[in-house]
């Protein structure tokens, strides 16, 4: 009777245990890109406990997709479930911008705005970001507008940053309202011509 228990309570405990354990599911592209704006990979892959490592490199080496490019290179930056190695993160985060994605130019433009695994150099930041800004990315453009309105950049840049900013849509009024500061900014180094050309809802 008391080895019957006895098995009962290991049965009990192997199913719990399994149930834990519960494979995870490789992560859609919708997923993952919410997962990248919302700047909360990192966070998932560790609350994952890790289970999806070589899935996720799979998928950045061998398929070249670059969402997955940037969550793996991230994940060597910060020793995210493997050993950092931030020369190799950095690769894979150029890797998907060769391959036009937006977030992974917004991430390389951060760095070297930072100075982040990267040496500081503001202009590159410019070089990295404008071609996401030009893609509609919002945060791009905020990040563009900003770099340009410090004095970075070059001024023949002015009327297509301020343009692409000033005749976006946004969701959220806390977005709107650090848009208008920033375009503020930009706009003081604008002679009014200029201005007047971005604010127009079609450039001619």
């Amino acid at each position: 009777m008391i080895l019957r228990i006895l098995l009962l309570l290991l049965s009990a405990t192997a199913l719990t245990t399994q149930a834990e354990l519960k494979a995870v599911d490789v992560y859609g592209n919708e997923e993952l890109l919410q997962l990248i704006r919302q700047n909360t990979y990192l966070e998932r892959v560790k609350r994952d406990d890790c289970q999806i490592v070589k899935d996720i490199e799979a998928h950045a080496s061998v398929l070249q997709e670059p969402l997955y490019q940037i969550l793996w290179g991230e994940m060597l930056n910060y020793g995210v479930c493997v050993e950092a190695q931030p020369s190799r993160g950095v690769e894979w985060l150029r890797r998907a911008a060769e391959q036009g994605s937006p977030e992974a130019m917004l991430k390389l433009a951060d760095y070297y705005e930072q100075g982040k695994f990267l040496m500081k150099d503001p202009e590159r930041a410019v070089f990295y970001v404008f071609p996401a800004a030009s893609e509609g990315n919002l945060a791009a453009q905020m990040k563009l507008v900003k770099l340009l309105g410090e004095g970075h950049g070059t001024p023949r840049d002015y009327v297509l940053a301020y343009h692409w900013l000033y005749n976006q849509t946004f969701a959220d009024a806390k977005t709107q309202q650090q848009s208008e500061k920033l375009l503020a900014k930009l706009a003081q180094l604008m002679p009014a011509s200029q201005l007047e050309r971005a604010k127009a809802v079609q450039l001619h």
